[in-house]
């Protein structure tokens, strides 16, 4: 069930109390940014050599930068290199750098709602 489907039927049944979005975790992205270290070159006497391990030819890296500066990361790998795509490593480490920005907002607001019921209390 893809998350657009999940978030209908959550409107759908009128849940109501306060959760997380989708929307919500996409606006805490301010940027995006990858790294390949297939495209880490060495310098050799001032010569560029793009030659990284194997092992380092299907890895990609995605740091997302949240509204409040904290950065998260998501990673792909491809386990073999004739399968590798530069655009779906890409996808793939996104989507594994969002998913950990729901545990640290999930985290948040159930903090927030303790302090509000601690402070109702008193």
């Amino acid at each position: 069930m893809s998350e657009q489907q999940i978030e209908k039927e959550i409107q759908d049944k009128g849940l109501n109390a306060p959760r997380l979005t989708p929307n919500h975790i996409d606006s805490k992205i301010k940027a995006v940014d990858y790294i390949l270290p297939r495209d880490v070159c060495k310098r050799d006497n001032g010569v560029e050599i793009f030659d990284a391990p194997l092992s380092l030819q299907t890895l990609t890296f995605c740091i997302l930068t949240l509204e409040n500066g904290f950065t998260v990361t998501g990673e792909s790998a491809c386990a073999s290199p004739e399968n590798f795509n530069e655009e779906i490593g890409k996808k793939i480490a996104y989507e594994n750098a969002r998913n950990k920005i729901w545990m640290l907002e999930g985290y948040l607001l159930k903090e927030k709602l303790y302090q509000a019921e601690l402070d109702s209390k008193f």
